[in-house]
């Protein structure tokens, strides 16, 4: 029977705890039940991030459940039902799609509720094929999307209930992600590390070095101003994250730039351990992704800093953005629309700059925090607990 002890289990399962969104919000999930009285629980197939989430006071189960293989999913469902039974789990929260069928078939069995949290926009495949794998992210007793649009694209596609859809936006870490925390000792760190000019407008691009986060794209819109000044830029285009072996991407857009005409200002920084710096010595934020995302932590992150953002017109960016008030959106895939909006944002006087913080600011302390995030999951596992009622944890 299901512990009678006030103190609840929480199980979250993902494919790994590699570094990413998904993992990053579920190590903030662990951490936020700690710090109420919980008892968190992750599940994965382990990865750099296992150290901070024990750190943080959870406890990590090492399961192969970054396998889409039906057998190991078969399997994972009995092995779900063990630590379930073990560990006197009173709630499990799926955020992936190969984890969560085992998920399902396990909390079914052990009479306890099911969470989903709905990640992205996944693919349906040739003729829908997909379509019938990705349902089982609609199939928790509540749905968790992760932004307005997640809702829209959830309630289009799988019929799903909209009284089973909450939506929680993905979380800022304000105490992180605070102008008053970062030093000059570190911003001046940052800029001779990087060999920043002082005068020259700083752009950037965090993000993977994927094709879909529009680095080339951004190339092409520096070519475009470039064209209109009939003059090289002085513009420094930095262009900041992972490699994470892509390494053939990342020359293709330093042999694009050079096509361009703009390889001087374009500039690849592989990987940054201090972000929040990063934003500080940043003129303009750029979140360019070439299809829609179910997010967009960057522009949450850029905003929670007081940098005016240029966005993708498409996802979830008009629910972070306001146009023309905390940034600018443009024409998804159009380099001379991206022109256009980062004109715009470059020309700011210093008192728009700083009006335009002041609101970017608030409106993430309001609607993006972390704090938020967590408090509005954990208020979603009690209503789920409470509505399901006590479990079995069957044995094996």
């Amino acid at each position: 029977m299901q512990s009678t002890s006030t103190i609840k289990t929480n199980l979250q399962i993902l494919p790994s705890l590699s570094i990413g969104g998904v993992e990053r919000g579920t190590v903030d999930i662990a951490r936020a039940l700690v710090e109420s009285g919980w008892r968190a629980l992750v599940a994965s197939a382990g990865g750099p991030m296992v150290r901070e989430l024990e750190r943080c006071g959870a406890e990590h189960i090492t399961l192969p459940l970054n396998s889409k293989d039906p057998l190991f999913i078969f399997r994972n469902t009995h092995r779900l039902i063990h630590l379930i039974r073990s560990h006197k789990v009173d709630i499990i929260h799926a955020r992936s799609r190969a984890p969560a069928w085992s998920a399902k078939h396990a909390a079914s069995a052990a009479k306890i509720p099911l969470i989903t949290t709905f990640h992205g926009v996944y693919g349906h495949g040739p003729f829908g094929i997909k379509k019938h794998y990705n349902r089982i992210m609609t199939k928790g007793e509540i749905v968790i999307a992760v932004s307005e649009f997640i809702r829209a694209h959830i309630m289009k596609n799988y019929d799903v209930p909209t009284e089973r859809i909450r939506v929680i936006h993905r979380g800022v870490d304000l105490n992180i992600f605070d102008q008053s925390r970062v030093t000059p000792t570190r911003l001046i760190q940052l800029t001779s590390k990087w060999r920043l000019p002082e005068n020259a407008p700083i752009i950037m691009l965090p993000g993977r070095f994927t094709a879909i986060k529009g680095h080339i794209l951004l190339v092409d819109a520096l070519a475009e101003l470039a064209r209109r000044k009939n003059e090289s830029l002085e513009i420094r285009c930095l262009m900041v994250g992972k490699n994470q072996g892509h390494t053939s991407y990342c020359n293709r857009i330093l042999d694009h730039a050079a096509a361009r005409n703009v390889s001087d200002n374009v500039h690849i920084i592989n990987d940054c351990n201090d972000m929040p710096a990063a934003y500080m010595v940043t003129d303009v934020v750029v979140s360019a992704t070439t299809r829609p995302e179910a997010f967009g932590r960057i522009m949450a992150e850029a905003q929670s800093m007081g940098r005016p953002v240029v966005a993708s017109s498409h996802g979830p960016s008009d629910e972070i953005i306001i146009p023309g008030v905390t940034g600018w959106l443009f024409t998804p895939n159009d380099p001379i629309s991206l022109a256009d909006a980062l004109e715009r944002a470059l020309q700011l006087r210093r008192d728009e700059r700083k009006a335009l913080a002041d609101i970017a600011i608030a409106r993430v302390r309001e609607h993006f925090s972390n704090t938020k995030m967590c408090d509005k999951t954990l208020a979603i596992y009690d209503e789920a607990i409470s509505q399901c009622g006590p479990g079995t944890n069957i044995a094996l």
